[in-house]
């Protein structure tokens, strides 16, 4: 009897060292989550009239329970590397279906999809034409590879002053002739396919007081209209109601949509004695190629373009679970969903119960302080030696026994 009770504690005890270096091994594993062996006694009868003088009859392992408590957050700078400081889990797809993972080392592919090691597609929610995220729904993550396209300018706004004292050029109006004007204003638009133009506003001082001729010309070409602008005696813009200035269509070039510039000009004045301008809006711009991804602590996924846009690529799918004892390990630091675990609930970072997204980061395994687990090592090494010592002495005792017989 006592040499099975003793070889259950040296399976107990193997076990128990197989869990702990299984967690050593995994210290420098992203998003691992170390493992504790439970043991239970074992008794050969049971029942109400159970002796209290019964023996057990060793220990078995119950179960090993994985311990997810958050590891460190550690800095990567790739903007791919995400980490979850708080509770959720990361939502993967491939042929076999949906896993969740805390390992956040994820990479471009060839066809622009974002995938980790093992080539699983991370999951977000994609966006939708409100400017939200359908949150019934999981899509692939893909990366735009192709250049966001140019808008056009249609407004130009101007915060200008004009000098209050200025006199009306003698010679008729040239743009070549600087001493035709008293003013002139550049600023840069773009076309429909986003190409660069040279647009000029010239201001041309009336004969009438506090009026002026506003003239508009683009890549040296004129609009074919004057517009006029008269202010107030205490130096406001009078007319036209509203400041905007409108300029017939003109074409820019070849192939691109005509360009209908208008002028806000509700923040000029005329004050002093002197020309300023403070600032020149255009809501154009042209095309942009990729520069980078920027992640949101809520997991919102933006691409960012050269042209100073940025376009909603989705958000990442949080994944949470009523039971985390009841996920069923897998490869890869992965887990799937189980009947223990429960129905995996879905969500946004930073929501409810998830917890937030640090882009550029990743989460080191809980066991990358090696200390306990050297003292689990230790234990576990003890407990071996004394079942193997236990062993050793019943066989002395049946040896004793055998030789009394004899």
């Amino acid at each position: 009897m006592a040499f099975n009770i003793a070889l259950s504690g040296l399976n107990a005890a193997s076990s128990d060292l197989e869990v702990t270096a299984n967690n050593i091994a995994n210290t420098a594993t992203t998003g691992f989550k170390g493992s504790r062996a439970e043991f239970a006694e074992l008794y050969s009868a049971a029942g109400r009239n159970l002796s209290s003088t019964q023996i057990g009859s060793g220990v078995r392992l119950t179960n090993v329970a994985q311990q997810f408590k958050a590891g460190n957050v550690e800095t990567t700078g790739n903007s791919l590397d995400f980490a979850i400081s708080g509770d959720g889990f990361f939502t993967l797809r491939d042929g076999q279906g949906l896993s969740y993972t805390r390992a956040g080392a994820f990479r471009q592919d060839a066809n622009g999809f974002v995938v980790n090691a093992s080539g699983q597609n991370l999951q977000v929610f994609p966006s939708n034409a409100s400017g939200g995220f359908d949150n019934s729904t999981l899509s692939n993550l893909r990366l735009i590879t192709s250049q966001n396209a140019a808008k056009a300018t249609g407004s130009v706004q101007m915060a200008l002053n004009l000098p209050s004292n200025a006199s009306a050029p003698v010679n008729a109006f040239n743009p070549k002739d600087g001493t035709s004007f008293n003013q002139a204003t550049p600023f840069t638009a773009y076309d429909s396919l986003g190409a660069t133009h040279s647009g000029t506003v010239y201001f041309v001082k009336d004969a009438a007081a506090n009026s002026w001729t506003a003239r508009l010309y683009v890549d040296g070409v004129d609009t074919g209209a004057t517009q006029q602008m008269t202010f107030t005696s205490s130096g406001a813009l009078a007319t036209p109601a509203g400041g905007m200035l409108a300029f017939p269509a003109i074409t820019p070039s070849p192939g691109a949509d005509p360009m209908k510039l208008s002028l806000d000009m509700s923040k000029a004045t005329q004050f002093g004695n002197s020309y300023a301008a403070g600032s020149i809006i255009a809501d154009g711009y042209p095309t942009g190629t990729l520069s980078s991804i920027d992640v949101s602590s809520s997991g919102i996924v933006q691409a960012k373009f050269s042209n100073g846009q940025s376009q909603a690529l989705g958000q990442l799918a949080m994944a949470n679970f009523a039971n985390l004892q009841g996920l069923r390990k897998i490869d890869n630091t992965n887990w799937a969903a189980s009947f223990d675990s429960g129905t995996p609930v879905m969500g946004a970072a930073g929501s409810g119960t998830f917890g937030s997204v640090q882009s550029g980061a990743l989460e080191a395994s809980n066991t990358a302080d090696l200390t306990g687990q050297l003292v689990n090592l230790i234990k576990a090494q003890r407990n071996y030696q004394a079942n193997a010592q236990v062993i050793s002495t019943d066989d002395k005792l049946t040896q004793t026994i055998i030789n009394i017989r004899n």
